[in-house]
This record gives C-alpha cells, sequence and structure tokens, in this order.
C-alpha cells in the first residue's frame, strides 16, 4: 500500500506541475470555449487514461518504440483541420437543435481523438513512462492520470469563464488561431523526430537565394490568383451596385492602376530574375529565417484580404434584393452602395488593402531586392491613393452622413485608438448591412487584383 501511495503521489506531482503551461492545458482551455465543460473533462479524461496506460506498459517492459514522430505528424494536420473547422463557424438548423443532445458524444470523441494524438510522444508521456520504471505500475497510471485531469480542469475554468465574456465571433477566432498553433508546434516537434535532430538544421541550409526566389514567385501567384477569384466570385453578386469612378487619363483611379501594373511587374519580376541567377538579393535580408517569416506574412496578408472578398461577397448577396428595386424605375436604389460595418470592417475601412500590404511586404522578405523595395514603395502609394482619393470621397458623396459616422469610428488601414467625435449613425444605418469589405461598391481599379 505504502508504494501504491507514493508512486500515486510522485507521479501526481510530476505530471500536475508538467502540464501547467503546457500545450494540453491550452488545449483544454480552447476547446472549453467550444464545448461544453463535461463532454471536454471526459474526453481528456479517456484519452489521459489510454495514454498513460500505453506509456506504463511502454515503461514497464515493452520499449519506448512507438513512432511517436509520425504520430504527432497526423496530429498537427488534425489541428489545423479543427482550426479551419471552428474558423468557418457552425449553424443549427431547427431538427438539429432538437438533437443537440447528440452534440456531446461528438465532443467527447473529438477531444478524445485531439488529446490522444497529442499526447503520443509528449513530455507527459515521456514522464510517465520513465515513472513507471521506477514505481509501480498502478499507482503510476492512476495518479499520472488525475495529474494531467486536474491541471486541464482548471483550464477549463479559465476557458469556461472567458466564454461568458467574450463575443462569440472573438472566441471562435481565437479557438481557431489556437489550433493552427498547435498544429504548428506539433510539426515543428514531429520533424526531428522523424527525419533526424538536424532535420531542421538541413531544410534551413536548403534555402539558398534561387529557392527562395521560386518560392515567392510561386506563393505570390497562388496568392494573387486566388483573390482575383475571390473578387470575381464575390462581384457576380454586385448588381447595378457601384460607385461613379473618373477613370480618365490622369485621374486618382487611373494612377492607381497605372502603379498596381508597375508594381506587379517589379514584384514578380524581381524574385524570378533572383530564381534565374540574373539578380542578386539584398545580402543582409537574404536569410532562411527572414523567407520563412516573408512567407508566413504573404500567406497572412492574402488571408485577409481573401477574407475581406468572401465578405464583401455576402454583403452584396445579402442587399440583392434591395436592388430589385431598378425593376421597378427606381434607378437610384439599386445602384445605391452598400456600407459594411461588420466583420474585418467594424474597426478597419479598408482591411483588405491593409491585407494586400502585409502580402506584399512578406513576398519583397521571401525574396529581398531593390527593385522589389521600388514595387512595395509604388503599391504603397497605390493604395494611399486607392483608399484616400477614390474609396472614401466617393463613398462619402454616395452615402452622406451614413459614411461619416462610420468613418469617425474607425481606422483607415488600422483600428482606431481613439474614436473621433462626430454625428452618430441614423436609425437605419445598418439595415441590410452585413459583414463585408468596407462597401458594395466598383473595386476597379483594385492592386490586389494586379498583385
Amino acid at each position: 500500500m505504502d508504494g501504491f501511495l507514493v508512486a500515486f503521489a510522485v507521479s501526481f506531482g510530476v505530471i500536475f506541475v508538467a502540464e501547467l503551461g503546457d500545450k494540453s492545458q491550452l488545449m483544454a482551455l480552447t476547446f472549453a470555449t467550444r464545448f461544453k465543460a463535461v463532454p471536454v473533462l471526459l474526453g481528456i479524461t479517456i484519452a489521459t487514461s489510454v495514454t498513460h496506460l500505453v506509456s506504463v506498459a511502454v515503461g514497464v517492459g515493452l520499449g519506448a518504440s512507438l513512432p511517436t514522430g509520425w504520430i504527432a505528424l497526423v496530429a498537427a494536420v488534425a489541428f489545423v483541420g479543427f482550426g479551419l473547422w471552428t474558423l468557418r463557424g457552425d449553424s443549427l438548423t431547427d431538427d438539429e437543435e432538437r438533437k443537440a443532445a447528440r452534440v456531446g458524444g461528438s465532443a467527447v470523441m473529438a477531444v478524445t481523438v485531439a488529446f490522444f494524438l497529442a499526447e503520443l510522444g509528449d513530455k507527459t508521456m515521456l514522464a510517465t513512462i520513465t515513472l513507471a520504471t521506477q514505481y509501480g505500475w498502478f499507482g503510476v497510471w492512476l495518479g499520472s492520470t488525475l495529474g494531467m485531469v486536474a491541471a486541464d480542469a482548471m483550464a477549463i475554468v479559465v476557458g469556461r469563464a472567458l466564454g461568458r465574456r467574450l463575443p462569440e465571433r472573438v472566441i471562435s477566432i481565437g479557438a481557431a488561431v489556437m489550433f493552427f498553433v498547435f498544429g504548428a508546434w506539433l510539426f515543428v516537434e514531429a520533424v526531428p523526430q522523424v527525419w533526424g535532430p538536424g532535420a531542421w538544421v538541413s531544410a534551413f541550409g536548403s534555402i539558398d537565394d534561387r529557392v527562395a526566389g521560386w518560392a515567392a514567385v510561386v506563393l505570390g501567384v497562388l496568392a494573387a490568383g486566388v483573390t482575383v477569384w475571390l473578387r470575381r466570385r464575390a462581384h457576380r453578386a454586385r448588381g447595378e451596385r457601384r460607385l461613379d469612378i473618373v477613370r480618365a487619363p490622369g485621374s486618382p483611379a487611373w494612377w492607381v492602376r497605372v502603379l498596381a501594373v508597375l508594381a506587379a511587374l517589379l514584384g514578380f519580376g524581381a524574385p524570378l530574375l533572383v530564381a534565374l541567377g540574373v539578380l542578386e538579393p539584398i545580402a543582409v535580408l537574404a536569410r532562411p529565417g527572414v523567407a520563412v517569416i516573408g512567407a508566413g506574412l504573404l500567406l497572412f496578408g492574402f488571408a485577409v484580404v481573401a477574407t475581406a472578398m468572401l465578405q464583401l461577397g455576402t454583403v452584396w448577396q445579402r442587399s440583392a434584393p434591395e436592388a430589385g428595386a431598378v425593376v421597378a424605375g427606381d434607378v437610384e436604389t439599386a445602384r445605391r452602395p452598400v456600407l459594411a460595418t461588420g466583420g474585418l470592417h467594424r474597426r478597419v475601412r479598408n482591411p483588405a488593402l491593409t491585407g494586400l500590404i502585409v502580402g506584399c511586404a512578406g513576398m519583397l522578405l521571401i525574396s529581398p531586392t531593390l527593385l522589389g523595395v521600388l514595387a512595395g514603395v509604388l503599391i504603397l502609394v497605390a493604395v494611399q491613393i486607392q483608399a484616400r482619393a477614390v474609396y472614401e470621397p466617393g463613398l462619402a458623396g454616395a452615402l452622406g452622413a451614413e459614411y461619416e459616422a462610420y468613418r469617425n469610428r474607425t481606422g483607415r488601414f488600422l483600428p482606431r485608438l481613439r474614436v473621433s467625435p462626430g454625428p452618430g449613425p441614423g436609425p437605419d444605418a445598418d439595415v441590410g448591412r452585413g459583414p463585408g469589405t468596407e462597401s458594395g461598391t466598383e473595386r476597379d481599379p483594385d492592386p490586389s487584383r494586379t498583385h
């Protein structure tokens, strides 16, 4: 009995302390913002019991021979899937709401699988194996299981408290980001286990100037292609809604188009010349770590652009019935722009242009050249003209006080730290509005279209 108590106490204490601040505790907090506490705790208990039973068996006599690296890779992919699922969001039909009791089982299964995959090869599993070589197997198994459940239960309490105080969309985005972080974390840990301790060193060493140049071109083309496709898809729901933009030579819109085309030619041409060995990159920035950061910024920036385009399509689609007034001869109503004040545009008027700037900066960091810097300067100028001389004057003229109130409470490219005093929105300011980009207006010329 004394041996059992010692094994239990030591295992409980070691695993509880090891779990404080660990990714498993953060996972528990994240799941608790999405599901009820009881299914989450039950899933953690099942996964932990099985995982630690395997750990004890390994420690007692099987040997540490499980292919934990490949398991971690599978878990990384699973967490990315969880993140996409969470970001997409869910909606229940009336029939599904009547069957809500079944969601508990789904939550238990999701949490169980996620924790089981994540814990295989984790430090708590290795700690449990080590403890099982020194103490009785039952005490180690029970103590380590309860220690981990207790630590994760603390995270669940915190998660539930956050869930009662934060908006649902904020929780969903935060949970998705955390799932992506977990996936990246597991991937980073798994690569050395699968391909050897020097795998990351070899991978970074293989990123020379030409490889980085090709990576910049490929990622840039993919990002621009997806953006253009989403933009055209959104514009199919536009109908007659658009701003009256002057595009004559010398006009602001004309200059935006010219600068955007030049920026695209330089922005894509520079890394292509580097990839072909014709042009040398800026030596001080031509580093594998900088290229990886640039790739992350490029993907993040164009993800923001894509989200803005999707939200724009939603705005136009929701306003389509109002555009039908043209049939009755009300042309002005059918052509009136739609102001979107939700989603990314709740605090920022031009999130698509912000994402474009971030994405272009990332592309420059992947393959840094002086031509790329010039392209960045041109795109910055084009974005400023687009926002200040095309979008905002046009929207102010079309929507009047409604746009003025929106402008006073939002920032042009970043959230406003202090809201400017101004007239509040009218009683119908948000009627027919939905999440989307700054307006349901004609986006030509849009720099994101060419770069």
